[in-house]
């Protein structure tokens, strides 16, 4: 059968369409090509370096921003890194001057300060008598008392010194040197208010070496202390601690109800036997004399600071007593933040009055106690008293900064203002201190 043909499209037997029409325009641009002249050749050839080139730049731009992007990210990690080198640096700096500082702590040879004073440390011991009444008529018991106790020296005269609480009627005392040569001893003088004793004994000079009294107003916390004495009757025991807090107040029983001011807490292990020993800072000087432990407690000792023992001194060497201690006549609790919200103050720190002595300092200075009971956390509170919160202008945030302030800085008949809170109103109050009574 032969081909048919229709219009321009050839058909073939196997069914393929060839398109005349697209033959033919191919046929026109290769013959349009082919006559091109040379100007239009070099414009196309223009053109197409010019778009290549354009391409070429794209891509080198966008290769540009990417490196840049990179390199700013990369700054910017180099900049954490050289704070966090500054960091680090700072910090090297501040271990090393920590460590230049502690290195510029005095050493101390514990051995060499023990051999150095403990001749000059002593055991003080006598005997309590007590008359029991049985079904069987009275009985007279013995009791041993044992303390500790050191050498000083006050005017040219060695004496020791220990705790009034160690010798508090106690008979046939003695003391014992550490070479256990013993001897009687008398009682020079006694200030129950500090919890100080001088007693004197008669052992030759050569035997028993004074300790130096230094300076507890010098004292930091933190500083390294010792105590030496008798506890347990483990004469010429040492312990060593830091001193752990200044300013404290305590009572003892024959204090009569009166504070004993600024004392120093300190770790270094205290127990019975040790009252009347010497807390020694490193240069191997009395900074307090150990006095209490607090009950139930452990690693908080209780020393009567040497500033106390260095004032009253020559006096209980001289007069036998002491009784320049100054005295307001009030009684009070410390304010807390509780006190303060149930009773409505506008401040958080102070001495509440609860009680005020008939005829005494603070009486005649107009101070008021309160009246009205109130409870606070379950317990019962004398509300409406004034609020001492300063004396001579020095802040005072309880009973331990009256009771140091008092002690440490005023003598009786001295004139001190007090500044108190009256219904939340601050006013000034002059007050001529007095002189305390006896324990009662």
């Amino acid at each position: 059968m032969q081909p048919r043909i229709k219009g321009n499209y050839k058909f073939h037997d196997n069914g393929n369409i060839d398109d005349a029409r697209f033959m033919t325009s191919e046929k026109r641009f290769r013959q349009r090509a082919g006559s091109l002249s040379p100007i239009n050749k070099y414009k196309i050839g223009i053109a197409l370096a010019v778009l290549a080139l354009v391409i070429l730049s794209g891509i080198f731009c966008y290769g540009l921003f990417t490196v840049q992007q990179k390199i700013a990210s990369q700054s910017e990690e180099i900049n954490k890194l050289n704070e966090h080198i500054l960091d680090l640096e700072r910090q090297i700096s501040a271990l090393t001057q920590a460590i230049q500082s502690s290195s510029s702590l005095p050493s101390v040879d514990l051995v060499e300060l023990y051999l150095n004073v403990r001749d000059s440390i002593v055991v003080v011991q006598g005997v309590t008598i007590q008359r029991i009444l049985t079904i069987f008529g009275p009985v007279i018991q013995y009791s041993t008392v044992q303390g500790s106790g050191f050498a000083c020296n006050s005017t040219g005269r060695v004496v020791i010194v220990t705790n009034f609480h160690v010798i508090d009627q106690v008979q046939n005392l003695t003391v014992s040197l550490y070479n256990g040569d013993a001897f009687d001893a008398v009682v020079l003088g006694t200030d129950p208010y500090s919890d100080l004793a001088v007693l004197a004994i008669s052992a030759p000079e050569a035997e028993i070496r004074p300790l130096t009294l230094g300076s507890s107003s010098s004292l930091r916390v933190g500083d390294f202390v010792v105590a030496i004495g008798n506890p347990l009757g483990l004469a010429g025991s040492m312990t060593t601690g830091i001193v752990s807090q200044l300013g404290r107040t305590i009572q003892e029983p024959t204090t009569g109800g009166y504070m004993i001011a600024n004392v120093i807490q300190t770790s270094a292990p205290i127990n019975p036997g040790n009252s009347g020993g010497p807390l020694l800072n490193s240069l191997g000087e009395v900074v307090g004399i150990t006095t209490a432990i607090i009950s139930g407690s452990q690693g908080v000792g209780l020393a009567i600071p040497s500033d106390t023992i260095r004032r009253e001194l020559p006096y209980l060497v001289s007069k036998g007593t002491y009784d320049m201690h100054s005295w307001m006549g009030v009684g009070g609790i410390d304010v807390t933040p509780d006190i303060a919200k149930a009773l409505n103050l506008t401040k958080t720190y102070g001495w509440l009055v609860t009680s005020v002595t008939s005829g005494g300092p603070a009486e005649k200075a107009g101070i008021k106690a309160g009246t009205k009971q109130v409870q606070v956390l379950g317990n019962t509170v004398i509300a409406g008293g004034d609020v001492i919160i300063a004396l001579n202008g020095t802040r005072i945030r309880g009973g331990d900064d009256l009771s140091a302030y008092l002690e440490a800085r005023t003598l009786p008949g001295q004139i001190v203002q007090v500044t108190i809170l009256r219904e939340n109103k601050e006013q000034t109050i002059s007050l001529v201190l007095g002189k305390r009574p006896p324990p009662s």
